[in-house]
């Protein structure tokens, strides 16, 4: 797949905090975003140098639940205990380009990439991979798993005007991508498997999983974890 870097997510349980912790790692604060009705969630955003951006997401409160499990595994228990302790870099999407379709790889690979789930928000326009039970994208094989936010969500757009583009640029450029996992190996075949290998680098360590993000600002390179 031809598949390039699309956004960062940075999972809070609510919005504001989100915001304050980028805008006090970064300098700089996300705005605007919205609603995604199909989900229950809502976001703000931040474009990053290279036309890549970050999102904040949270459960939006005003929102009726949806009438499926919440994207980015924000229904699990687990998630739900992490967030208690802070906003964090939850996980990442790569953008599916032309000439490849996303709903055609998924319908052509079930067992490899979820279901392709069409998406709005305002004018946007999107289809992106989400697994049935809502949980974060994991590569298995021969009955072991491997995931945890590190092996991306595929996203494709399908307006001109997405937000990698019509989002202002600020100065900060995404330096790499980095995580560690206790099953990096196997990890690493599901990214190599996707084609997206060389977006973010994964290393063997038995602790619980990490993805990091290293970021140029004007105050100097911060971590965004």
């Amino acid at each position: 797949m031809n598949l390039v870097l699309d956004h960062l997510v940075v999972a809070a349980a609510d919005l504001d905090s989100g915001t304050r912790h980028v805008a006090d790692l970064l300098g700089i604060a996300p705005a605007g975003g919205g609603a995604h009705p199909r989900m229950g969630t809502h976001n703000r955003v931040l474009g990053l140098a290279d036309g890549a951006y970050l999102e904040v997401i949270a459960i939006d409160p005003d929102a009726p639940a949806p009438d499926r499990p919440r994207w980015f595994g924000l229904d699990q228990p687990a998630m739900r205990a992490r967030l208690a302790e802070g906003p964090f870099l939850a996980h990442w999407a790569a953008r599916v380009e032309a000439p490849d379709d996303l709903s055609a790889l998924s319908a052509r690979h079930p067992a490899r990439i979820a279901p392709a789930i069409a998406m709005t928000r305002g004018d946007l326009r999107w289809r992106l991979t989400v697994p049935d039970d809502g949980n974060l994208p994991a590569w298995r094989e021969h009955g072991e798993a491997a995931g945890d936010g590190l092996l991306p969500t595929l996203i494709q757009w399908d307006v001109d005007a997405y937000p990698g583009v019509s989002l202002t640029r600020q100065p900060l450029t995404l330096l790499s991508l980095t995580g560690t996992h206790p099953r990096a190996a196997l990890l690493r075949q599901g990214l190599a498997w996707l084609g997206a290998g060389h977006l973010i680098s994964v290393e063997q360590d038995d602790g619980p999983p990490r993805l990091r993000a290293a970021i140029e600002t004007r105050q100097g390179v911060r971590i965004l974890a």
